[in-house]
């Protein structure tokens, strides 16, 4: 088992269920960690991310930084119920099943966040869920970056075969869109917020997230012409994605 996941420890109490990673707290965290307003009454809340899928950038305990995020709904339904869920058990919730998820593909070698702590606060018949993560240092969404800069066809390609990785890992990104990939100072790529996904078979949903990167590449270049995208850059990203679907078919034969 490797250091990822031996590091994870979960417990309930009180209609609490936490996930966390014990090298970073003593014990099971209390409800106040997951409170943005526990992290700014400390002068530790340094930054917010405006949303539906808001985020929170703390200074953590342990010299780094974090983001927490509160699982959200999204569409009509987020109209009438926000942030409540309906409870299923522990090995359901949306919150603890992303971490438990993170710390798998980060055994595996994959580009994402270290998961850091996750809450499924339990009240009757549902539950809300927070989760916090490792910052990724000195990167920035690849929707900003392309506002500001081209990237050249080399790491367009790599972008393709970084997604293919985790498709051949069975990983279905549930939102895959240009703010959900992170581009470092370095230009490595990164996958974050994993709400929603799951492992599952390869199959058509790999079209189907690359699709919906698509669709949310192309929404930024109809708000803004300047933003650095077009047929041109997908067809690298799709060559770069054929190539690193061959290699992982390749080594597993």
């Amino acid at each position: 088992m490797s250091d990822f996941l031996r590091g994870l420890r979960q417990g309930s109490e009180n209609g609490r269920y936490v996930v966390w990673d014990h090298n970073r707290f003593d014990g099971m965290p209390s409800l106040v960690v997951f409170d943005p307003g526990w992290w700014r009454s400390r002068n530790r809340l340094t930054g917010e991310a405006a949303g539906r899928g808001a985020a929170y950038f703390l200074a953590g305990s342990d010299s780094r930084s974090w983001v927490l995020r509160h699982n959200r709904r999204g569409g009509v339904l987020a109209r009438l119920n926000h942030d409540r869920f309906l409870w299923t058990g522990a090995q359901r919730a949306r919150s603890l099943v992303e971490t438990r998820l993170l710390a798998e593909m980060r055994a595996e070698g994959l580009p994402v966040p270290a998961p850091v702590a996750a809450l499924a606060h339990r009240q009757g018949a549902f539950y809300r869920g927070d989760v916090i993560t490792e910052c990724i240092e000195k990167a920035e969404p690849l929707a900003d970056r392309l506002m500001q800069h081209k990237l050249q066809p080399a790491k367009w390609r790599e972008l393709g075969q970084v997604i293919a990785n985790f498709h051949q890992r069975g990983i279905d990104h549930a939102d895959l869109n240009a703010r959900n990939v992170l581009i470092d100072d370095q230009s490595l790529f990164y996958l974050i917020d994993f709400d929603k996904a799951r492992r599952r078979r390869p199959g058509d949903w790999c079209l189907s997230n690359l699709s919906r990167l698509k669709r949310s590449l192309d929404k930024f270049v109809e708000q803004d012409a300047t933003f650095s995208f077009s047929h041109r850059e997908w067809t690298d990203l799709q060559r770069g994605y054929g190539t690193g679907a061959s290699s992982a078919s390749a080594d597993s034969a």
